[in-house]
């Protein structure tokens, strides 16, 4: 209703006083507080030279649009939720640290790599930094194994 008196240039004062009502009535209409009666909206209709159903429309659209507005905020609401989440659990820069320690003492390296890339998961951070650690651990390990044939 605001849309349509704003459109054809008349004050809520100007409104009211066709519809011998008052202005915080029409306040109440357009901010969705309250509704004409029958009587007011075909007043409206004829003060805003528009009919009914595009009165009432307009009034559709808006639902409409405060729908898909608050499908929104649920989505990214959800989203948030899991990266919240997410973040909890990343582990990544704990298997890096301990992939690089594992490469400095090859035996612990040794033992320690398998379980590093079993925990490794694509939530964290550092996913394939960590796979990468992992590989020259067993990279290290095989060149001191042949080094010291």
């Amino acid at each position: 209703m605001k849309k349509n008196r704003n459109d054809n240039g008349f004050s809520q004062t100007n409104v009211a006083a066709h519809l011998r009502t008052s202005r915080q009535s029409i306040s109440k209409w357009e901010n969705g507080n309250s509704y004409p009666n029958l009587e007011n909206l075909v007043k409206l209709s004829d003060y805003y030279e528009i009919s009914i159903d595009e009165l009432l429309k307009e009034n559709k659209e808006l639902k409409n649009k405060i729908e898909t507005n608050e499908l929104e905020i649920e989505n990214n609401y959800q989203k948030s939720a899991f990266i919240h989440v997410t973040s909890k659990k990343d582990e990544g820069l704990i298997l890096l640290v301990l992939a690089l320690m594992g490469s400095l003492i090859p035996p612990i390296g040794l033992i320690m790599a398998p379980i590093i890339i079993k925990r490794n998961k694509k939530a964290n951070t550092l996913y394939k930094l960590v796979y990468f650690a992992c590989s020259c651990i067993y990279k290290c390990i095989i060149l001191i194994y042949n080094g010291t044939k």
